[in-house]
């Protein structure tokens, strides 16, 4: 055991959760590339869990931070603050929700329970729907409407939460349908709930569930429960906290594959748009974000250097066209990674969109997680010197790979050759 690892453990939560038996510290990295304490360089397929969007130490970044922090670094949402108004109004025009105010925060726990805040505040009712499977924070409010065990530390909530069918398309109650007649089922699933229950005040959902394994409904299903939702004025809340920015490929926002019946009501975001520092946030429509009557401010949410981070990091990002960087990239590295788990009876699915690729293990033969396998395939990455994450949900254990999206082909070509070793290892 190194003495900072003992360090930690004297004095840091026991459930402060670490990776890898021997875990490492990370000291500096450089574009998609990490370094641990001794020396070791490490190809980074995780980001930071999805937050570092862009590149490790990106110089446009780096030098904005520098530059705003010689002048100030924080002076509280008290005062007007240019960045914040900067960033907010690029924001608001790529959210595509209408008359769109945004508010800033430290985290997508943060910006979840805002959201939370603004739903049952304006529909005067304190229950939610959730999806099963869902993860949205660590606070006592977001735990409360996380559908995922393993993240739920108490039952207690100041919140009624209802948990609806559809997160997850190839297990549960309707695994074995066609995609429309999943969305169907679904859909009649919700529409039963709503007869058992008093009007929610509003839906959250991620586009792809992150914790849980990048798993995903369907394209189209949050537009068939906006239907629903709309005729009884229940709010929809998208947490993009993992999938906005561009790195689905295929869209900006994660709720944009599911676009047909309009934008949500209220949007959630934060990890990458920070690309490390902390930042997070609430788009809605300004009838939404306006209905609180009580004063409310921010201490550190939209601070004069994070902002100036957020804005130099959106800038090279859409610069640099990163979300069809994503798309071409993650598209040979999820086919890549389908051919090799085509050869192996423990990898039962890979999936996902972009740059935000699960890989779900399974002991051989059957349909059970294999958790000791995806920690050692996790253990054996890293001594091939990648970085991965983990992450699954009901009797599912998954493989979670997420690199910044400036990731080349041939980083993504290295990591898959790498995944495949370990992967073959455990074998």
């Amino acid at each position: 055991m190194s003495d900072l690892y003992a360090r930690h453990r004297a004095v840091l939560p026991d459930w402060l959760a670490l990776y890898y038996e021997d875990p490492i510290e990370i000291t500096h990295g450089e574009g998609r590339h990490v370094w641990d304490a001794d020396g070791r360089r490490y190809l980074d397929f995780f980001g930071g869990i999805l937050t570092t969007m862009t590149a490790h130490a990106l110089p446009e970044v780096a030098k904005a931070v520098s530059e705003q922090a010689g002048r100030i670094i924080h002076s509280s949402t008290l005062y007007l603050n240019r960045p914040m108004v900067e960033l907010a109004e690029r924001i608001a025009q790529l959210s595509g929700i209408p008359d769109a105010r945004v508010f800033f925060t430290t985290s997508g726990t943060e910006a979840n329970d805002t959201a939370l805040l603004l739903a049952t505040t304006y529909r005067r009712s304190n229950t939610v729907l959730a999806m099963r499977n869902s993860y949205h924070g660590r606070s006592f409010s977001a735990v409360g409407i996380t559908g995922n065990r393993g993240w739920s530390p108490t039952s207690l909530s100041p919140l009624q939460t209802l948990y609806v069918h559809g997160g997850v398309r190839t297990r549960g109650p309707y695994a074995e349908l066609s995609d429309a007649a999943f969305i169907a089922a679904c859909v009649e699933d919700l529409k039963d709930l709503l007869g058992h229950t008093r009007p929610p005040a509003a839906l959250i959902a991620e586009p792809i569930q992150g914790v849980g394994g990048f798993t995903s409904p369907p394209d189209g299903l949050y537009a068939a429960f906006r239907d629903v939702l709309q005729e009884h004025g229940i709010l929809w809340i998208a947490d993009e906290v993992q999938t906005g920015w561009g790195r689905t490929g295929d869209h900006f926002w994660g709720w944009q594959a599911h676009g047909q019946s309009g934008p949500p009501d209220i949007l959630t975001f934060a990890k990458g748009i920070g690309n490390g520092m902390s930042i997070g946030g609430v788009v809605a429509r300004a009838e939404i974000m306006n209905c609180l009557d009580a004063n409310s401010i921010s201490t550190f949410g939209g601070t004069q250097i994070t902002m100036a981070a957020g804005l130099a990091n959106l800038t090279y990002l859409l610069e640099h066209d990163l979300q069809g960087n994503a798309r071409r990239v993650g598209g040979l590295l999820i086919e890549r990674l389908r051919a090799v788990a085509a050869q192996l009876p423990g990898v039962r699915e890979v999936r996902g969109r972009g740059l935000m690729i699960g890989v779900e293990l399974v002991k051989p033969g059957t349909d059970e997680a294999d958790h000791q396998a995806a920690a050692a395939v996790q253990e054996a990455a890293r001594e091939g010197g990648l970085l991965i994450g983990r992450g699954g949900g009901h009797n599912t254990s998954a493989l979670r790979i997420a690199p910044p999206l400036s990731l080349t082909f041939a980083e993504a070509e290295e990591g898959a050759a790498i995944l495949e070793r370990a992967l073959r290892s455990t074998e």
